[in-house]
């Protein structure tokens, strides 16, 4: 696990999408193509502006959801109505390049399997993405990998079904995928998590973040989260 600390919540978001960006360039180099998850979050949402900003082969650039809320197309709760806005509709971006999970499907769990379909069609069987972007809940959750949720022990499936979670079902990405990608990359601000964030750097497996794989994870932070952090 690789430990970057920024000063503000504004730095982080630049600090991630250089991260993005460098990223892109490699994998696009090396296997002629950029598959990213991406999760929610006001400072996430600040990232995918900056990134919207760097000239990158974008035609070679595919983006999948880490998680979504089941909502109709354009509620304000959906993730992609912001990736969309702050980041899709911004470049040069193929329409068929960004992947919105099926959350209006009349059948969620046939849907949530199609989704799967979709990502090994375009990361190979089972799917390999380059970077998966995750961000960190108050309670230590991650995607919508909530505590106490059934699909935290979910080993066969890539994409699956939560239970409803404040009124929402949410389908989100699993385990299996997340740890399976080539590079992790956490984006943490606030001291609201700075708890939660010790927990997930010491690796604390009580809490839906802890399981995530921290060979290939790097965390982009500020100072404010990181406060009840050992230096790195």
């Amino acid at each position: 696990m690789q430990i970057r600390q920024c000063d503000s919540p504004d730095d982080v978001a630049v600090a991630g999408a250089n991260f993005l960006s460098a990223r892109a360039e490699e994998a696009i180099a090396e296997r002629g193509q950029f598959t990213l998850a991406l999760s929610g979050g006001s400072t996430p949402w600040i990232m995918l502006g900056k990134l919207a900003g760097h000239e990158l082969a974008w035609k070679h650039v595919k983006i999948f959801q880490v998680d979504e809320r089941v909502a109709a197309d354009g509620d304000p709760e959906r993730n992609l109505v912001h990736i969309r806005e702050k980041f899709a509709d911004r470049i040069a971006l193929p329409a068929q390049n960004l992947f919105a999970m099926p959350v209006v499907s009349d059948d969620l769990g046939q849907a949530a399997c199609r989704y799967q379909e979709t990502m090994s069609d375009v990361a190979g069987d089972p799917p390999v993405l380059d970077v998966v972007h995750l961000g960190l809940g108050g309670d230590g959750h991650t995607a919508s990998l909530l505590p106490g949720d059934p699909v935290l022990d979910e080993s066969q499936r890539d994409v699956a079904m939560t239970d409803a979670c404040s009124g929402r079902y949410r389908m989100t990405l699993t385990y299996p995928i997340i740890n399976r990608a080539r590079h992790i990359l956490w984006l943490i601000t606030g001291d609201g998590k700075a708890d939660m964030l010790n927990r997930l750097i010491q690796g604390d497996s009580e809490i839906p973040a802890g399981l995530v794989s921290q060979q290939q994870a790097t965390i982009v932070a500020d100072a404010a989260s990181l406060s009840g952090s050992l230096p790195c």
